[in-house]
């Protein structure tokens, strides 16, 4: 099954050998009410062009886990598994343990912390900046992992117990560095062991002493491949600035997922394509690339006890 007009390239063997097996943590397939390039259902058969083992599909705005249950008729006989979660914004009630519930006991495998509802996501972006403009007034409003008094609130302690207990991934979403490390500060003590923070030099703005300080609670470090493809040109990083940060913070607690599925953006998997290949012939490793984009992502989804 291909995508309406789209008409593969040829993939190098020694690029294929590596990328069997990915999994990606990062896929924003639709339904959205942001314009996507691709459902859920499409995303599978994306992933199979490389022999994708799992992708995780997210939303900003509502728990992608029904989205899968919906389609389960078509994703029966899809080829590449399909994960879903929840993130904390406005449209699900924030900070909200119900609907984290619903999610993760419902089969769901992440939560992300708040995203576009995060203060830090709304001070970057104003007026949309590098982020897509919905079709609809969403009328979000912030949420904060915080109560009034300044501490990590009962509701989002409640949330980390659901992680705890459903052996989840939980990600900082788009939350400050104080804020992330207050988080993963109580899920370390909870006993959550899959932590992961999203596109640190982005929105985030993580020095490497709090990208140090997050890792000692146990968080993986992800790194978007939207960010570093040339067909994207919201962001358009050097691939050098990826190598640099692989090298700072090793290839055991680096994980890079696509970031893609946008309306206009390259396929994720023509995104894997791309900085696989970059990133060989900027003298990565190819056991350290399989680490990136296999291991370490197939133990954040729940697919490993540990990395392999």
């Amino acid at each position: 099954m291909l995508l309406a007009a789209e008409d593969p390239k040829p993939v190098s063997p020694a690029v294929l050998k590596v990328l069997n097996g990915a999994v990606d943590l990062h896929c924003h397939s639709g339904p959205s009410p942001f314009p996507r390039r691709l459902n859920h259902v499409e995303a599978s058969y994306d992933g199979a062009r490389i022999g994708m083992r799992a992708i995780l599909v997210k939303s900003h705005h509502h728990n992608t886990v029904m989205d899968l249950l919906a389609m389960s008729t078509w994703l029966a006989d899809a080829p590449t598994p399909v994960y879903g979660g929840v993130a904390l914004n406005s449209e699900v009630g924030g900070m909200n343990r119900s609907a984290v519930a619903m999610s993760l006991r419902m089969g769901g495998r992440c939560v992300w912390a708040p995203t576009t509802c995060a203060r830090q996501h709304i001070d970057h972006h104003h007026h949309g900046g590098e982020f897509p403009a919905a079709a609809i007034d969403l009328l979000e409003s912030e949420v904060s992992i915080f109560d009034e008094s300044g501490n990590v609130s009962a509701d989002t302690a409640a949330v980390v117990d659901i992680v705890a207990e459903t052996d989840t991934l939980l990600t900082g979403g788009h939350l400050d560095v104080d804020s992330m490390k207050a988080l993963f500060k109580v899920a370390q003590s909870k006993g959550v062991r899959r932590l992961l923070v999203q596109h640190p030099d982005f929105i985030i703005g993580a020095s490497e002493d709090d990208i140090e300080e997050l890792m000692r609670y146990g968080a993986y470090i992800e790194h978007e491949i939207a960010m570093y493809h040339p067909e994207v040109t919201a962001i358009g990083w050097p691939i050098e600035q990826l190598v640099n940060w692989i090298d700072r913070v090793g290839p055991e607690r680096t994980v890079i997922s696509s970031d893609l599925g946008q309306k206009g953006n390259p396929l994720p998997v023509d995104g894997y394509i791309y900085l696989v290949g970059a990133l060989l012939d900027h003298g990565v490793p190819e056991k350290d690339v399989r680490r990136m984009i296999a291991a370490n992502p197939a133990f954040l989804l729940g697919l490993e006890e540990e990395p392999a």
